[in-house]
């Protein structure tokens, strides 16, 4: 399985960018690697849709309560509802979606159990809302390939990163 991470605030023109880069990157994959990909809303549809595009499979991680799925937050729902379109199978992981910690073990599950990861990144270190840095580091001391994607011209959403860090 290959799986992607990555920041929760790009753009939408980062969102397209990143999406035709992702395809490419897996049209040049010459086995049938399955995606795996967390629900949730920007990258986690961009890259289903890749994946989709150059028929690969896709599985999609859901929150679980036990055996059944959790309730989503309302800003993943949409998303929700895409990802289940384009997936071939649906995994069922316990965490809260809500929790940002409890997001980052679910995304390190994630990238344990697949044999390579795309990491979209803009290199910035981790801070107390964006993981990406760490997923990364995570799965290089796995051994885990890790392959960036930054096309040029992305971006991350400014006010998004302000309120987490002071001025961007």
């Amino acid at each position: 399985m290959i799986a992607a991470v990555g920041h929760a605030d790009l753009t939408p023109d980062t969102l397209g960018l990143v999406e035709r880069e992702l395809r490419q990157r897996l049209e040049q994959l010459t086995d049938g690697t399955t995606g795996l990909v967390r629900v949730g809303p920007g990258l986690p549809v961009a890259f289903g849709r890749a994946v989709r595009e150059t028929g690969r499979k896709l599985v999609v991680m859901l929150p679980a309560q036990g055996s059944v799925p959790a309730p989503l937050p309302s800003r993943d729902r949409a998303a929700a509802g895409e990802l289940l379109l384009l997936a071939e199978h649906m995994r069922l992981l316990p965490y809260d979606p809500e929790g940002r910690d409890a997001c980052v073990v679910a995304d390190e599950r994630l990238i344990t159990t697949s044999r390579r990861l795309l990491a979209v990144w803009d290199g910035s270190p981790s801070d107390g809302r964006d993981a990406t840095a760490h997923l990364v580091a995570y799965a290089r001391g796995r051994g885990i390939p890790v392959d960036v994607v930054w096309p040029p011209g992305a971006a991350r959403h400014a006010e998004r990163r302000r309120t987490a860090n002071g001025p961007a």
